[in-house]
């Protein structure tokens, strides 16, 4: 009998019930059952006790404590490790993790598994055709692929971030294994129509993931558009995008009538606007969400250098600053996907790490805002 089923009738036994179905589910050898699904827990761990966390991963059997933790039991493929998160939102969002240690979040609309950083190419992508100046996009597509990660983002607005994205992702033998994200940013159907189409060729695809209505810029005119795309197979999933909380009213209207697929919006450690109705919005519409400046411009880090980390960060395996921010954008549910834009291996290397190991729960987010809004 594995360790899994053992923990599992164990904590079934205080409940008075056999916990037989999860048993059979909740197995980091690969055994599952038929109908396996995601298993909800009481706020209430497997050994009894409050706010301790058992976090399940191939072979290793970790315990950690996190108040006032729920744990949610998740599924992943089979032959795949077992992730337990804790949070202490409201309901916490279903998380599995890749061979790499990386997780993974559903798109809501399709289930497809997501990981949880991605790459933005603003400003860092912009390197032209210079192959001196191509070399840090190229190992960062590069070190993403071997990380298992996929969603990589851009836009016309981006300079030539577009066709270097394609080019490189050509000469690295990368067709197919990245989840390709762009966007429309001009008025009008014909010229809407006209700029999707050089998007395609340049990222050299027949077929795009996700196009985004970039800030919004006509989008209800472009969201027809990119509905009749989708029906014709051009492209896989819809949304729209913004930077600014001066937008969000809009956003929610596009939300609630546009009939989309993600939304992508600025969401920080110190900008948390999006947490009172749009991140609420987006899980109750089943909306997808991309998360864009989350280190704001890179203006947090100068706010924190020469400041050591908070001893317990390490309690969800959190090594650096750009890691505490990350992480902290990840454990909020509604969060599918946070892309922050590098052009520099070692700092894409430390982005990667906040999508693996712990999240922090409630209690220690609060805890995060403070050290952040107190600098």
């Amino acid at each position: 009998m594995c360790c899994c089923r053992r923990v599992w009738r164990k904590s079934a036994a205080k409940r008075g019930d056999s916990g037989s179905g999860l048993a059979r589910t909740l197995c980091p050898e690969g055994r599952f059952a038929p109908d396996a699904r995601v298993h909800p827990f009481p706020p209430q761990s497997p050994s009894g006790d409050a706010g301790e966390v058992l976090r399940i991963q191939p072979e290793v059997f970790l315990r950690r404590r996190y108040p006032a933790a729920v744990v949610v039991y998740t599924l992943c493929r089979p032959a795949r490790p077992m992730a337990v998160r804790a949070d202490g939102m409201d309901r916490v969002a279903e998380v599995t993790v890749e061979p790499s240690g990386l997780m993974v979040r559903p798109i809501p609309g399709t289930g497809e598994p997501l990981p949880v950083v991605g790459l933005g190419t603003s400003r860092t992508f912009d390197v032209g055709r210079d192959p001196a100046r191509r070399t840090g996009p190229r190992e960062v597509l590069r070190l993403f692929a071997q990380s298992a990660a996929r969603v990589v983002d851009s836009s016309p607005m981006y300079g030539s971030a577009e066709a270097v994205v394609g080019d490189l992702t050509q000469e690295l033998g990368l067709g197919g294994r990245l989840f390709l994200a762009t966007k429309v940013w001009v008025q009008g159907r014909d010229e809407g129509v006209r700029q999707m189409e050089e998007s395609l060729k340049r990222l050299r695809v027949n077929c795009l993931d996700l196009m985004q209505v970039h800030n919004l810029v006509d989008w209800m005119t472009h969201l027809k558009t990119l509905r009749a795309w989708k029906e014709q197979g051009r492209v896989r999933y819809i949304g729209v995008t913004h930077y600014s909380e001066s937008a969000y009213p809009e956003l929610e209207r596009a939300l609630k009538t546009g009939d989309i697929d993600f939304l992508q919006v600025n969401y920080s450690i110190v900008s948390t606007a999006a947490e009172r109705r749009l991140l609420p919005l987006a899980r109750e519409r089943g909306v997808a969400v991309l998360v864009n400046r989350p280190f704001e411009e890179g203006g947090l880090f100068a706010r924190l250098r020469g400041r050591p980390l908070p001893p317990w960060a390490t309690q969800f395996d959190c090594s650096s600053w750009a890691q505490f921010m990350l992480k902290f954008i990840l454990s909020h549910p509604a969060v599918t996907c946070v892309i922050p834009a590098t052009d520099k291996p070692d700092h894409a290397r430390d982005d990667l790490q906040a999508g693996r190991g712990g999240l922090p729960d409630m209690a220690r987010r609060t805890q995060m805002v403070r050290i952040l809004t107190g600098v």
